[in-house]
This record gives C-alpha cells, structure tokens and sequence, in this order.
C-alpha cells in the first residue's frame, strides 16, 4: 500500500502545510488533512507510513469527541457533512480529514510529561531536572514522575522545538493565558491517562496545542496521537531500561542507528521499519478507540 505525502485539492486554497498536515481554506472554517509524512528530530523523513493520516485523524477525532466538555476546534470528520465544493475529492479526503473552527494558534507547544524519558530523561542525568523543574534524586530511566509535570516549549515548522521555562511561558502568554493552557493540559493528560490504562497504555508524555478564538481557548491541532505522544504498553513496561512503544520511537530507535546528524535531508526507511511503525500506529488506535 502506498503512502500519501502530500495533498493538492485544486481550487481550494491550501494555506498551510505542517511536518503531517495540510490546511485548506474553506472561508469560515478550515480543512485540516493529515498525509502519510512522518517526522523525527523535527525532520521530514522521505517515506511515508501508510495509512498514517487516517490513524491520527480517528484517534483525534475520538479524543476531541470524548473531552466534549473541553472548548475544541472540531466540527465534523464525516465527509457527507462537508462543503459540496469537496465532493470531487471525497474519496482523497475520507479518513483523514476534518473540518475544524478558526482559530489563532498560541505559539507555544504544550507538553506533559508523565514519566521520564526522552530529552527529559537525557536532561535528568545531567542536572537532576526536567526542563528547570527539580525532580527527587535516584529516578531510573522510564520511572514514573511523583505527579505529571507541565513542561512547555516553542513551535516549529521547519526546526528542533526548544523547551522553555514557565516564566518564559508567561512571558510569551501572558501569566493568566499561560496558566489556563497549563491547567487545560494537565486535566486532559490525566483523563486521557486514565483512559489509555484501562486499555493497557501508558501515556509517558504528550504535547497539546491551542489556539484563541472569540475570547475562548480551544483545544485544536491532534490530540493524544502517535505522533504527538509516547505510548508504552503496560504489560510489558519496565524502570530502568527504554520501553517498547506504540508510537515513532521505533523510527527513532532505527535512526539512532544511522550515522546520520539529524539535520535535512533525511535518511531513507528501509521497507521493514515502514512496515513495523505502521502496525505500533494501528495497534494504538485499536487499543485506544475499539
């Protein structure tokens, strides 16, 4: 099955294209479709993981119709609802496109995390802390924080995104917009937490992402995807070593292996590693939304 790494719908104003999704114009609302592309180390890799877009929008879609009582970007993923000018692409667009409100997206990435790992983990060794925030000594690898932490960083298209402290957080927000997109996320990290357990994953970290509209905060972008989260299987979860993951850490792990220096272009996928992230992809969404 072949990837789908970018989108065209002639005759409607594409204005935007992220590391996985594009943005239409529609007049009053957008058009958001998510390709096959993957990212690692903030680059785009050359081979799409089909069946990707379809993935994360469904899950998206699941969460953003779950946190119902959470302001949200989210219209419709149900393509008989969408604007009769779409209909010529019905079949491009099924799965992996929705229709979502307007909205001024707040430059900042919010992340939690939950447990340590990745460049928190990398940061704990040498200073004892994650992103500035002083965590009690003696923690292994993967080990689960004494309470979720809120752990911002900027946006970027095209570069590394950089952690930022929470005063700098503030700085950018404004103290009262910083606090409400803080409080925001780790109230939707902990529900989704609770969720994914009940289903046998752990959430070890994840970023949300917000945007301003008529004087409301929205939840807008993805939420809890693959792409946007570490997800461990708690079966097998263990303190102390790197977790097997459902997410693109088995892409990272792969290039980890490259003598390659993170920076564009990118490496190729060999056709093994394509196939076994689709399946992590698939195997978190039929854990999480069966």
């Amino acid at each position: 099955m072949n990837g789908m790494m970018s989108v065209d719908l002639p005759g409607v104003p594409k204005i935007r294209s992220g590391k996985v999704r594009e943005i239409f114009d529609l007049g009053e609302t957008l058009l958001i479709v998510a390709t096959d592309r993957i990212s690692a180390f903030d680059c785009i890799l050359p081979d799409p993981i089909p069946g990707k877009g379809q993935i994360l929008t469904q899950l998206s879609v699941f969460w953003f119709q779950k946190f119902r009582q959470l302001q949200n970007h989210f219209i419709t993923a149900d393509i008989k609802e969408f604007p009769k000018s779409l209909e010529p692409h019905s079949e491009l667009l099924r799965g992996r496109s929705m229709l979502v409100r307007k909205a001024i997206p707040l430059p900042i990435e919010c992340v939690v995390r939950g447990y340590l790992a990745g460049s928190g983990w990398k940061e704990y060794q040498e200073s004892g802390t994650v992103c500035g925030i002083n965590l009690p000594p003696n923690l292994e690898q993967a080990a689960k924080l004494p309470e979720p932490i809120f752990t911002p960083a900027t946006k970027s298209d095209s570069g590394h995104d950089e952690n930022i402290s929470w005063t700098r957080c503030c700085e950018i927000l404004g103290p009262e917009r910083a606090t409400i997109v803080r409080d925001l996320s780790l109230a939707i990290y902990s529900e989704g937490s609770f969720h994914a357990a009940s289903r046998g994953i752990l959430v070890a970290d994840t970023k949300f992402e917000f945007g301003f509209r008529n004087n409301e905060i929205l939840l807008i972008d993805e939420c809890l995807t693959p792409d946007s989260s570490r997800f461990w299987p708690a079966d097998s979860y263990k303190v102390g070593v790197s977790p097997l993951s459902y997410d693109k850490q088995f892409v990272r792990d792969y290039l980890q292996t490259l003598d390659w220096n993170k920076t564009p272009p990118a490496p190729r996928l060999p056709p093994e590693v394509i196939e076994k992230t689709a399946e992590k992809y698939q195997e978190a969404f039929t854990c999480l939304a069966r």
